[in-house]
């Protein structure tokens, strides 16, 4: 896997903290922009960078967070097919989360199963009790802390 070089990933850094401290004041809308500035930044393929993944899955967290279920799906979607993305348990949460507020239940077992299975209880730490429970009222062994 290539690097991208110091400066240029200095750059993409900053904008990301800044989209992470506006999606923490609930500047949503904001943060994304700012996320997708340093997507722009990122040269082609954007699939060879692992900087793709956590600006993917940055946007995609924001709009769920924002309730635009729709946008983080096809963001964390997006963001699987990246570097790194497929053993990031937070993914895969996300995800689901976006495909159960959508009725999308199959899809969201599925994904909200492969983030248990991949993370810990603290991935589930702060997160609304609905996603778990609906996790162990269909799988077998999933412990509610």
């Amino acid at each position: 896997m290539e690097s991208l070089n110091q400066d240029l990933y200095q750059q993409i850094s900053a904008l990301c903290d800044q989209g992470d401290d506006l999606a923490d004041e609930g500047q949503f809308n904001e943060a994304v922009k700012q996320y997708k500035e340093a997507w722009k930044l990122l040269p082609e393929p954007k699939s060879q960078w692992e900087a793709a993944t956590w600006i993917l899955a940055a946007m995609g967290d924001t709009h769920f967070l924002n309730g635009k279920y729709r946008q983080a799906v096809k963001d964390l979607t997006e963001a699987l097919a990246y570097i790194n993305a497929l053993d990031n348990p937070f993914i895969y949460l996300r995800l689901g989360q976006s495909q159960f507020e959508l009725g999308e239940e199959k899809a969201a077992l599925e994904a909200l199963q492969t983030a248990y299975e991949l993370g810990d209880e603290e991935l589930w730490d702060g997160e609304d009790e609905k996603y778990l429970q609906f996790l162990a009222a269909k799988v077998d062994g999933i412990v509610i802390p």
